[in-house]
């Protein structure tokens, strides 16, 4: 008997072992499956959020700088897309690829909303998305590149149509779409049968891009592109550019640009004839400061840029001042300025049409701000701030001025020898005594 109750004690404790890891067991699987529940339940009634980025007007280089920066706050928010909005007839190419570059490297999902229009730059932002919606009556396409502004564009070269047509393709095919659509955008020599002969350019209606699928799905407004690529509900917030980023796309207009050019250049080449005044030289670099902040923000200017265009003016000012007459000191000098703020002018891709154009603009900028400077400095004595800079006191003949010593008129109408090179002043002895001279005309050998 002893021993059965002796055996009696390990079953009684491996019983209530079993009890004990079922109820653990128990807890565990209800635990997780309320957990489970709860995810479910959170994740189906949770919002998924999405940021809407207007591109209207005219595509310049503030737009890459807002576009990236509302994709990171997108991804920080964990929102569920970022949805374009584009009506615009196109703008800057190197701008556009700087905004391809971000939507092809983007953490979030990127939906181009094309409503009514995305030509030329526009276009290769909406194919760069990963779904493209159309409003109705919406069109897409001709992407040629051309050199100019309004009034005075022409066909760019054949450098420029080709690495254009193939940003084009490259983009098209990395979001699968029909890349030769995407060239004949772009190329008028690409043909693509029953579609577009050859000798023309490419633009999409609505109906014809979603057949050719170009385009995934048409809707009429922002909610109804949410909802046909599955976002219905979803919280929309609209991003808008900080007063840096709206400051930024005026600094890199190019009028605005080509007038801080001419006003800083203006500026400095006063301020080195006339050294002291202060006013001109604080203008000049305040206008060439704002030129390459906002030309700094937007990734054209470079600390190789502003050294360039340092170099240049040290020279400039080293002719003026050390080696007048020289000239090769300052032909350097406006070398290195013009190419300087020229490359800050370029962006990614820049062919050699668009080089020489910027290097243009900047030549211009430069040849006006040397007529304006030539201007000023015949006006500046006149102006009340001016008459303190310039001695206004005659000393005339009458009140005993003479212009020469009157030990130094023996030696008029005297004929001499010169010792030294005159170039044009230098040494000659004259009646066997060595005297300080200047030649009227140019240099006199000895």
């Amino acid at each position: 008997m002893g021993r059965n109750i002796h055996s009696s004690k390990p079953s009684t404790l491996s019983g209530r072992r079993i009890v004990t890891w079922f109820s653990a067991a128990t807890v565990l699987l209800l635990t997780g499956l309320g957990a489970s529940n709860a995810r479910s339940v959170l994740a189906q009634t949770s919002t998924p959020v999405v940021y809407v980025v207007p591109i209207e007007g005219m595509i310049d280089l503030g737009l890459a700088p807002f576009l990236a920066r509302t994709i990171g706050e997108a991804k920080e928010a964990g929102a569920s897309a970022v949805l374009l909005e584009i009506n615009t007839f196109g703008g800057r190419v190197d701008a556009a690829v700087a905004m391809r570059d971000t939507l092809l490297n983007s953490p979030v999902r990127t939906i181009a909303f094309v409503n009514q229009r995305a030509i030329s730059a526009g276009a290769l932002i909406a194919l760069a998305c990963e779904t493209l919606v159309m409003t109705e009556g919406g069109t897409i396409g001709a992407a040629a590149p051309v050199v100019g502004g309004a009034g005075e564009s022409k066909p760019a070269d054949e450098k420029s149509v080709s690495y254009v047509r193939k940003e084009f393709r490259a983009t098209a095919e990395v979001r699968k779409r029909p890349p030769e659509f995407a060239e004949a955008m772009v190329d008028a020599d690409v043909e693509i049968a029953l579609v577009i002969a050859k000798g023309k350019l490419l633009t999409l209606t609505t109906s014809e891009a979603l057949k050719y699928k170009v385009a995934e799905l048409t809707a009429p407004s922002v909610e109804g592109a949410l909802k046909a690529a599955g976002l219905s509900g979803a919280e929309v917030r609209y991003a808008s550019q900080t007063w840096a980023e709206t400051f930024v796309r005026f600094l890199t207009n190019p009028i605005v640009s080509s007038l801080l050019i001419s006003l800083g250049l203006l500026g400095l080449l006063v301020e080195i004839r006339t050294p002291g005044f202060a006013v001109p030289g604080t203008v000049g670099v305040l206008s060439l400061g704002l030129f390459f902040w906002g030309h700094w923000i937007v990734r054209l200017a470079g600390w190789e840029e502003l050294l360039l265009v340092s170099i240049g003016v040290l020279l400039i000012a080293l002719e003026v001042f050390v080696l007048p007459g020289t000239t090769l000191a300052g032909i350097a000098g406006v070398v290195a300025v013009v190419a300087g703020l020229g490359m800050t002018l370029v962006g990614a891709g820049a062919t050699a049409a668009v080089i020489i154009g910027a290097l243009g603009r900047v030549a211009v900028a430069l040849l006006l701000a040397m007529a304006g400077t030539f201007a000023l400095l015949r006006v500046l004595p006149s102006l009340p701030f001016g008459r303190r800079l310039v001695l206004a006191t005659g000393m005339q003949a009458d009140l005993g001025y003479v212009s020469t010593p009157e030990s130094d008129r023996r030696w008029l109408e005297r004929t001499g020898t010169s010792v030294s090179p005159l170039r044009p002043a230098g040494i000659a002895e004259i009646d066997g005594i060595r005297l300080d001279v200047v030649s009227d005309g140019g240099y006199i050998e000895p």
